[in-house]
């Protein structure tokens, strides 16, 4: 698949816009990104961003909700939005002819939102906050965030509150929107069979020449924490999470990261997947993961077994978290999850959407632009003691966190021993 080097412009009013063109496709990912998300919100404004996301598709002055709807399926394209800890994202990807209509539909959707059926929404979103609840499997990664964040807004949950989004009045959301929509908080992105300065040109029509500046958001905390999590809830599996704390969106570490991220857990032939489910069939699922912002970040695992087995599973986690300190990783698993994490990083790439993804929110958050050939080389730069050191940083039991959803925090707590005595009393 040919592509062009990524072209980034800033403009006047402080919006930057950022293209790759990949002449061999027939298709435009673009994405419009603001700097926005649950980190920004105090406890009485929790899920305001995720509302507003949602908000933003019922209409404008110039298109209601359905003839947004109706312009996005006339142009066979798809639509949709994100909202994270510390950005929003609105997208389309469509046929490469149909840039100039997409993107008047988009960009008025993201900068002109009218507010119209409102307290329909509100019903909606709520909606997903109990469908959110009733996923033990999802609700334990947010418990687990609480433990290693505790009060910081990063510790709380991305979708928000119940109680928030059925009374946040309209004006609130409309301040919320106007004081971080604005052009020196956002990006727009696009990849595929596009030409630069005809993107410019649009994004340089849309937007005001001046605008408010970027509020800053909350410093979070860096340093290792530990903390016990527990929601109690009947379900069949008990839902378990250990981590902490982790590295950065820029750091240059994240590399050697996502290597020792494939090696634990983050592949089906990692240790975590090879000897809790395939040697024992103790969990259908069981993996690790690492999440990224700006000067913080999160490293996690996960495992969903019967009561009667949480035990041993969690003895089998702590086994292989103390074996990766004191024998570390050999060289035939570098190499393998090292060619695993160039591998998925290539194929992944050759999505137009993909791509404008990794645009937008390495511009937004001031990561580095690499070229696919400066990630590949990245990876291969990795070394046993980078991973030596990452583990002793990261994945030290003793400085672990854990939350579980379950019926039994007692069975949590015993079975955590296994792990680390002391996690096991935290508070």
């Amino acid at each position: 698949m040919s592509t062009e080097p990524a072209r980034l412009t800033t403009l006047d009013s402080g919006v930057r816009v950022v293209t790759e063109a990949m002449p061999s496709v027939r298709s435009i990912a673009l994405g419009m990104w603001i700097r926005a998300g649950s980190r920004d919100e105090g406890v009485d404004q929790a899920g305001i961003s995720h509302f507003l996301e949602h908000l933003l598709f019922k209409g404008t002055e110039r298109f209601s909700s359905r003839e947004i709807d109706e312009a996005f399926d006339a142009m066979g394209a798809e639509v949709n939005a994100g909202t994270g800890k510390e950005t929003t994202s609105v997208y389309s990807r469509f046929l490469d002819g149909h840039l100039e209509r997409a993107f008047d539909v988009l960009q008025d959707m993201v900068l002109r939102p009218a507010y119209p059926d409102v307290d329909s929404e509100r019903d909606v979103v709520i909606e997903e906050i109990a469908m959110y609840e009733d996923e033990p499997s999802d609700k334990v990664h947010d418990v687990m965030a609480t433990a290693i964040f505790g009060d910081h807004p990063l510790g709380r949950p991305i979708i928000g509150r119940a109680e928030v989004i059925s009374s946040v009045p309209v004006p609130q959301i409309a301040a919320w929107h106007d004081g971080r929509y604005v052009p020196g908080n956002m990006v727009v992105a696009a990849a595929g069979n596009l030409d630069h300065d005809a993107v410019v040109a649009l994004v340089e029509g849309a937007f005001p020449k001046e605008g408010a500046p970027a509020p800053v958001a909350a410093a979070s905390p860096n340093g290792p924490a530990r903390g016990l999590r527990f929601h109690r809830k009947e379900t069949e599996q008990y839902h378990v999470c250990l981590g902490g704390p982790g590295i950065p969106r820029g750091d240059d570490r994240r590399f050697a990261l996502r290597v020792l991220d494939t090696i634990l857990g983050g592949s089906t032939s990692s240790r975590l997947f090879q000897e809790v489910r395939e040697k024992r069939g103790l969990a259908y699922a069981v993996y690790s993961y690492a999440n990224h912002y700006l000067d913080s970040g999160q490293v996690g695992l996960y495992v969903g077994t019967r009561p009667d087995r949480v035990r041993e599973a969690i003895e089998v986690i702590g086994t292989e978290l103390r074996r990766l300190q004191e024998d570390g990783v050999s060289e035939d698993e570098l190499e393998l999850a090292r060619e695993n994490a160039k591998g998925r990083t290539v194929l992944s790439m050759e999505s137009t959407l993909t791509r404008m993804n990794r645009l937008g929110s390495s511009v937004l958050m001031g990561v580095p632009l690499l070229t696919v050939d400066e990630v590949l080389a990245a990876f291969d730069a990795v070394t046993l003691e980078d991973l030596a050191a990452l583990a002793g940083e990261v994945w030290q039991p003793e400085r672990l966190s854990a939350a579980a959803v379950g019926g039994d925090e007692e069975v949590f707590r015993t079975a955590l021993e296994a792990v680390s005595p002391e996690l096991a009393e935290a508070a």
